[in-house]
């Protein structure tokens, strides 16, 4: 296995305000869902929910959900063998008290933060060796 401790990373700011929803498990997608092109919108179904990940702008007000969040996005793609980005990321963003939520795609990882800890976050990300493009 290869490690992703060896060198910094390169992480792309979104240019977004995104929202985090909670839905209930057996609720259908939601028509509102942006049908448009989006820097950034994921769905997860469990057995225990119906979670969406979409720009803010598209989310009704009775509809409960958390946010903003910025998003940064792990260039890739990132070969499956290599280990440890999630932790060393997310290691640093906790040492400098900035809450996260991960997502990963296939090819990379997204890491959100609230909208009014994004300069927190990139600050501790660029005093760890990662190179932050905004």
């Amino acid at each position: 296995m290869t490690s992703a401790a060896d060198a910094g990373l390169v992480l792309d700011v979104l240019d977004v305000h995104l929202a985090v929803c909670r839905m209930n498990h057996d609720a259908p997608f939601p028509t509102w869902l942006p049908r448009t092109t989006s820097p950034l919108t994921a769905i997860v179904r469990t057995d225990d929910e119906l979670s969406i990940v979409c720009p803010a702008a598209e989310v009704p007000g009775d509809v409960h959900h958390e946010g903003p969040w910025r998003a940064m996005k792990v260039a890739g793609p990132l070969d499956f063998a290599l280990v440890g980005i999630l932790a060393r990321l997310s290691t640093t963003l906790a040492e400098a008290g900035v809450s996260i939520f991960a997502i990963s795609t296939f090819d990379t990882d997204y890491l959100l933060v609230r909208a009014d800890a994004l300069g927190d976050a990139v600050a501790a990300l660029r005093s760890a060796g990662h190179d932050i493009r905004d």
